[in-house]
């Protein structure tokens, strides 16, 4: 499964980096605006610290405006991945856009019927909203699972990226039941690497060897 980090925050995104885990970034109007800068300037610098896709989205919803933008978008780098809403003007500007060698990561995925629009459309990634549903009673993994039937029952190439997901079990369901990618904040990226038991485990193999008295090196 690849691992997309959810942020416009290049210091947090710096600090992941380093663990070679990262594949790429997704990042969102509200994310942007939380980052306080232009959005031209984030895109690029983000796209220069990473080799994998970079989803920037179009705040337009008008078919001409989407595509007005998403081009401007992917000229920032070769990286970006325009993002676009899963709206019949959103799928229409992706199939363009898409037939223009621009990949497409088609958001706010909330059914499996959507997703098989995406798909049709020539989507590059569809983003169902894992948490979201999950929020309002639904099972977001379920949306996975049916979306994984579909796109296997007909060979289509749209990568599954769980989004809006809230919590390393998250992250662990998505991969169970087939997703391409999940794409998640900093918070739930370090989570992935805890458990109570690692550091118990750890703490008595450093306190048995501090009695030894030796040293490695």
């Amino acid at each position: 499964m690849q691992i997309f980090i959810d942020t416009a925050d290049t210091e947090a995104l710096a600090a992941l980096i380093p663990t070679g885990m990262v594949d790429g970034v997704t990042t969102n109007p509200s994310l942007i605006a939380k980052s306080g800068r232009k959005i031209a300037d984030a895109i690029t610098e983000i796209c220069a610290m990473v080799d994998g896709p970079v989803s920037a989205e179009a705040v337009a919803t008008d078919y001409e405006g989407m595509l007005a933008e998403g081009r401007f978008l992917r000229e920032l780098a070769p990286n970006v991945v325009v993002k676009l809403p899963l709206t019949e003007n959103g799928l229409r500007a992706c199939r363009t856009l898409s037939e223009e060698g621009t990949p497409v990561n088609v958001t706010l995925c909330f059914s499996a019927t959507q997703a098989l629009l995406a798909a049709k459309s020539g989507a590059a990634f569809i983003s169902p909203f894992i948490g979201r549903l999950d929020d309002n009673g639904a099972d977001g993994m379920e949306l996975i699972r049916e979306i994984r039937t579909i796109y296997d029952n007909y060979g289509y190439d749209t990568q599954i990226l769980a989004a809006s997901a809230r919590t390393a079990l998250h992250v662990k369901d998505a991969a169970l039941v087939g997703a391409d990618c999940a794409t998640i904040p900093p918070t739930v990226f370090k989570a992935m690497y805890r458990h109570v038991l690692t550091d118990v485990g750890l703490q008595a193999f450093l306190d048995d060897w501090a009695k030894t008295g030796q040293s490695i090196l």
